[in-house]
């Protein structure tokens, strides 16, 4: 399993204290995780105007990632631009799965595969895990 990681799933993984955090350490363990800067640097940006002194944490997750390279590629379904680079990304990096809190702008493709990659919200993905004995 191959999980590209969305900059709302890094902002709140980079939470000290947060649930998604504690979900990412354990995902780390399972599971290959992947991003790229585009993401890295969204969350940067959120995350030093509402949370600056946890930026350090957002490091050490994205230590723990692999970096994929920025692409933006042809999709077959439509999103709002800023997005684009997400989905491409997990495309680009052979992610098996899309992790995103974006129920706005990838609500409408929770639990689809496009493309090759399953876009799931943590919920989704929690519950395969569970599934497969991981959590």
């Amino acid at each position: 399993m191959r999980i590209f990681l969305d900059a709302n799933i890094l902002f709140s993984g980079a939470q000290p204290q947060s649930r998604m955090r504690a979900f990412l350490l354990q995902l780390f363990r399972h599971a290959a995780c992947v991003t790229n800067a585009y993401a890295v640097e969204e969350a940067r940006r959120n995350l030093a105007m509402k949370f600056p002194a946890t930026l350090p944490h957002l490091d050490a997750l994205v230590r723990k990632c692999e970096l994929v390279p920025v692409a933006v590629l042809d999709l077959t379904v439509a999103l709002p631009q800023k997005d684009v680079p997400i989905l491409s990304g997990a495309m680009a990096g052979h992610a098996t799965h899309l992790l995103t809190g974006d129920e706005r702008d990838f609500g409408a493709l929770f639990g689809k595969t496009v493309q090759g990659v399953k876009v799931v919200s943590p919920r989704m993905l929690a519950d395969e895990l569970v599934k497969l004995g991981w959590l």
